[in-house]
């Protein structure tokens, strides 16, 4: 009998697998290890040995094995009890390929040799030789499971076997993307300022590595950080984020030997810690008002800022001393008079972040400022010879006038404020200042003529607020105003009916009357003047009413009409060009 030389021993033979069953572990010798349950984890072959070439009955052993490649020689599988020919050996796998694509299957073997793919045949090489064959076939794998198998037979004489599945990796041949991977997740590290991303390794077999890629969470491109080449393990930590408190997302491709990439991951999310300050304040501005410096600056836009620092120095090279905190960014403290003190600011986020400080500026400390400001709420009181300005002011005057403050009313000729022929006015006796306000009495006007009126607050300084909105008054005279024109009157059942051209006084309102006098025409032309008449309006107008009658009789009168401005000035009706008319009633007795 010859004697066959077993060259690889199957790996649960040497130890390497472990073989379950019901009862727990059990060993790959001998009959008894036929009847066991034997688990083979993915991608290990589970192999079956058969003491017949029809692969019938109950194997004679069953065992693990982590490659195909058996040299039997002459004899037979050692570690097993079978025949030295007509023997047969069974593989099988059932594994994960990820997206699949294309494999090349390799199998070479003296003497028969088949391999199925999910139990299609690829390989058909069944046939007693004596020497090797072989044979490669591309398939193209679907993604996910597949179950493998390899039958093999040795008829006689010697016995060997081989096979291989590897996937093709040409970038021509090769154009299935990977899976996108799974499983991922992030840890945030707030003291280093890093994320530590993890996710499931890819079952592809054709597996390059990874990329990571991170974007903000309300942003649309992806940006990759792992660098240019590939991550080869499952897990990456970026430390790359701007530590700005924003939210991220983050996600994982697949990359084949092929460099096709995949989808990406499921993203996940991490907020940085945030680390960097806002921008510097800018437009810092000081001015000087009695004792006190005055800071206002810009805050940086859409920069979180919720509190700011003014630092102060009597050196521009400082040190700086912290003066205030304030919430605003306009600041009030306390400077000495008639010396240079030197300003900064700065600002802090929530998370108490500090800006860099802002440009320095200087003050001397002189009170070039008036007050902010202007007084409001001018009005006016015109008289024949006097004019009466008021105002109010604001309460946050009160410093200034505390101090010693004050106000200044102005004067333009004309309707408009002409600030090049402004005239200061010197306020009368009778005129009064308060913190709120004030009256002044002008008395140096011309009477009957338009002035444009406007104040300004002034500190102890001198310096005055801008003027306030201006007020153009109509000043008083004591001239009455011009003859009426259009004066008629006609006789009706109910009276006498005047009508006249209404007054183009300017000095006038809508309260100033208009006054109808009734006289009697003497024998020599002139006019004996009774008194005013009683006269009711007609349809509401101002200039046409109806006059009652004297007496129950026919008789001849004389009617004049006359203006009243809004001082109660208005002419005689015997004044040089007053227009009258004369109307004689034929008043008829109403029959009894």
């Amino acid at each position: 009998m010859n004697t066959r030389i077993r060259t690889r021993v199957p790996a649960a033979l040497a130890g390497l697998v472990t073989l379950a069953s019901a009862a727990g572990l059990v060993t790959a010798a001998g009959a008894p290890a036929a009847a066991a349950t034997v688990t083979c984890n993915s991608p290990v072959w589970k192999v079956q040995f058969f003491a017949n070439t029809t692969f019938g009955g109950t194997p004679r052993k069953t065992a693990c094995d982590a490659a195909i490649s058996e040299n039997y020689g002459s004899g037979h599988p050692s570690g097993v009890s079978l025949p030295n020919d007509n023997f047969s050996v069974r593989w099988s796998l059932t594994r994960d390929f990820g997206s699949g694509g294309p494999f090349t299957f390799a199998a070479e073997a003296q003497d028969g040799i088949r391999v199925y793919l999910d139990g299609s045949r690829k390989i058909d090489l069944w046939k007693d030789v004596s020497s090797t064959r072989k044979k490669s076939v591309n398939v193209t794998i679907p993604k996910g499971k597949h179950t493998l198998r390899v039958d093999f037979v040795a008829w006689k004489g010697k016995a060997n076997v081989k096979f291989a599945y590897t996937p093709r990796t040409t970038a021509s041949v090769d154009k299935v993307k990977p899976l996108a991977p799974s499983g991922a997740s992030v840890a945030y590290d707030r003291e280093a300022g890093a994320a530590t991303l993890r996710w499931t390794a890819n079952k592809e077999m054709d597996l390059a590595g990874y990329r990571v890629y991170r974007r903000p969470s309300l942003g649309t491109t992806w940006t990759k950080v792992s660098g240019t080449g590939l991550v080869t393990k499952t897990a990456f930590t970026d430390r790359s984020a701007p530590v700005t408190g924003a939210k991220f997302g983050y996600e994982v491709r697949a990359v084949d030997k092929a460099g096709n990439e995949s989808a990406g991951s499921a993203d996940v999310y991490v907020t940085t810690v945030d680390t960097i300050g806002p921008p510097a304040p800018t437009g810092l501005t000081v001015r000087y008002d009695y004792r006190m410096a005055y800071l206002r600056w810009d805050a940086p836009p859409e920069s979180g800022v919720v509190r700011w620092e003014v630092w102060a120095a009597l050196d521009e090279a400082g040190p700086y001393h912290l003066i205030s905190q304030p919430d605003d960014i306009v600041d009030e403290v306390n400077a000495p008079e008639n010396s240079t003190r030197y300003y900064r600011v700065q600002a802090f986020d929530r998370f108490d972040n500090p800006s860099p400080f802002s440009a320095v500026v200087a003050d001397d400390g002189v009170d070039r400022t008036g007050p902010w400001l202007s007084p409001t709420g001018v009005k006016a009181v015109a008289r024949p010879g006097s004019t009466d300005v008021h105002w109010s002011m604001h309460s946050a005057f009160f410093m200034d006038w505390d101090t010693g403050g004050s106000y200044r009313l102005y004067r333009s000729p004309g309707h408009t404020l002409d600030k090049a022929a402004l005239t200061r006015v010197t306020c009368a006796e009778g005129s009064d200042f308060w913190l709120k306000g004030g009256h002044c009495v002008d008395l140096t006007m011309d009477q009957g003529a338009y002035y444009t009126y406007a104040v300004a607050a002034v500190d102890p300084s001198g310096n005055e607020s801008a003027l306030s909105a201006p007020l153009t008054v109509r000043t008083g005279d004591q001239v009455a105003p011009a003859p009426l024109t259009g004066v008629t009157a006609t006789p009706r059942a109910d009276g006498i009916q005047l009508s006249w051209d209404a007054s183009t006084a300017d000095d006038r309102d809508d309260s100033s009357p208009y006054w109808v006098w009734t006289g009697v025409p003497r024998a020599d032309g002139t006019v004996e003047w009774t008194g005013v008449s009683t006269c009711d309006p007609v349809g509401g107008a101002a200039t046409t009413v109806v006059c009652k009658r004297a007496a129950d009789m026919p008789q001849t009168r004389v009617y004049a009409v006359v203006a009243d401005d809004r001082w109660s000035n208005r002419l005689r009706p015997d004044a040089p060009g007053v227009m009258t008319v004369t109307v004689t009633d034929p008043y008829v007795r109403p029959a009894p």
